[in-house]
């Protein structure tokens, strides 16, 4: 099989990578391991620079007749007080504000719109296995599918299968670590009606409350590799911890019947030094993999995305084969970003989360969120910050 580029990883990163480079006239192949895009407790955070994107392609309306919820501003609750982090309200976009989507529904929107490009195909259930090489130079992969191996040759081999990346691995780059923050622990509890519980609990370690309908998606978060400490304190103790933070919720924390129940995110934060090598690129997570606060990493990585096609995009339309020159044109364009908004999460935002499990009566209420409540205008800047990013790009003509 030949294409011009081959994409590895069907996430935001890829997917969009895939379409927009099919809407150049670029014979691009997608690489998704899974049969479908049915993956609970993904990023589902589509923020302001994001929705502004798909505004520019002509397709926002559409996007949002798809079921979402929107959060124009991040509120905190610590310790019974209230303070809003970020407003995206004064922003000068289409849609100033997050709007909470299932990542498989994003995902099946832009699989939907590439596939009307005839130079776009995506492969389900094929798992990239190798890298394929010749005379130091990498043009291709290796994949097992459902049909057996396939060979897809390619000019550009792009990496976008996130922070396990085995494009990374079989590239040889190396990333360096940084300590996270936190770890989180995801699960469901069912949502009533007149349920009114904060989108961010403070104070007696930290709950995410994400409105999904009918149930909430619930993201408490533990200091990195504290989840052993937490299960030899036992589930009725987890259970407690939960009805501290969201009393609302104390009726029915009994239906976190088992560990099972819970999805341990072991948060992951590296970049790599040198994104690419002859032949290949990585972008996203695969490049830069970033914590889950502030749920930028979705968004920085389809801003890549756009990146990688607006400069790599004319010279494979053109039949042109990219050089280490041009790769580096990406990383140097989007470096920058990801290393400010690593360092932002590992920063400013590590101290809303709580340093150890400590236990139920433990108040903790960082200085940073006494600064937001007596200084208001940080609230808009830091609006500006997550809902856009450093370096917000744009759709090329």
């Amino acid at each position: 099989m030949r294409a011009q580029c081959c994409v590895v990883g069907g996430g935001p990163a890829g997917m969009m990578t895939g379409l927009l480079l099919a809407r150049q006239g670029v014979e691009v192949t997608v690489l998704e391991k899974h049969a479908d895009f049915l993956r609970d407790f993904r990023g589902d955070t589509v923020h302001p620079s994001t929705l502004e994107l798909i505004a520019e392609l002509g397709w926002i309306e559409e996007f949002l007749n798809l079921p979402h919820t929107k959060m124009p501003q991040v509120a905190v609750n610590m310790g019974g007080r209230d303070v809003t982090f970020a407003d995206f309200s004064r922003l000068n976009v289409r849609c100033p504000y997050i709007a909470f989507m299932p990542q498989w529904d994003v995902l099946d929107f832009l699989a939907g719109k590439a596939t009307a490009y005839p130079s776009f195909r995506l492969l389900r259930r094929a798992r990239a296995t190798e890298l394929l090489t010749d005379q130091g130079r990498v043009t291709g992969v290796l994949a097992d599918t459902a049909e057996g191996p396939v060979e897809v040759r390619a000019d550009l081999v792009i990496g976008a299968d996130g922070r396990h990346s085995t494009v990374r691995a079989g590239a040889g780059l190396t990333p360096v670590s940084a300590s996270p923050p936190m770890d989180v622990l995801w699960f469901h509890l069912p949502r009533r009606p007149q349920d009114q519980v904060p989108f961010f609990q403070g104070g007696k370690g930290a709950l995410i409350s994400i409105d999904r309908g009918d149930y909430w998606q619930m993201a408490y978060a533990i200091p990195a590799a504290a989840f052993d400490e937490l299960k030899t304190a036992g589930l009725p103790a987890f259970r407690n911890r939960v009805a501290h933070l969201a009393p609302a919720l104390r009726d029915r924390v009994d239906q976190i019947h088992d560990w099972e129940a819970i999805h341990h995110l072991s948060v992951r934060v590296d970049r790599l030094p040198r994104w690419h090598r002859p032949g290949l690129l990585c972008i996203g997570d695969a490049a830069h993999a970033m914590s889950p606060a502030g749920g930028v990493g979705i968004n920085l990585a389809v801003q890549d995305a756009v990146a990688t096609a607006n400069l790599l995009g004319p010279l494979l339309a053109r039949g042109g084969e990219p050089q280490d020159a041009d790769l580096a044109r990406v990383q140097s364009r989007r470096e920058r970003a990801a290393r400010i908004t690593q360092a932002f999460q590992l920063g400013i935002l590590r101290d809303l989360y709580p340093k150890d499990l400590g236990d139920d009566t433990t108040q903790h209420v960082p200085p940073i969120f006494t600064a937001f409540r007596t200084l208001p205008p940080l609230r808009h800047l830091l609006g500006r910050f997550i809902g856009m990013g450093v370096r917000p790009e744009h759709i090329a003509a």
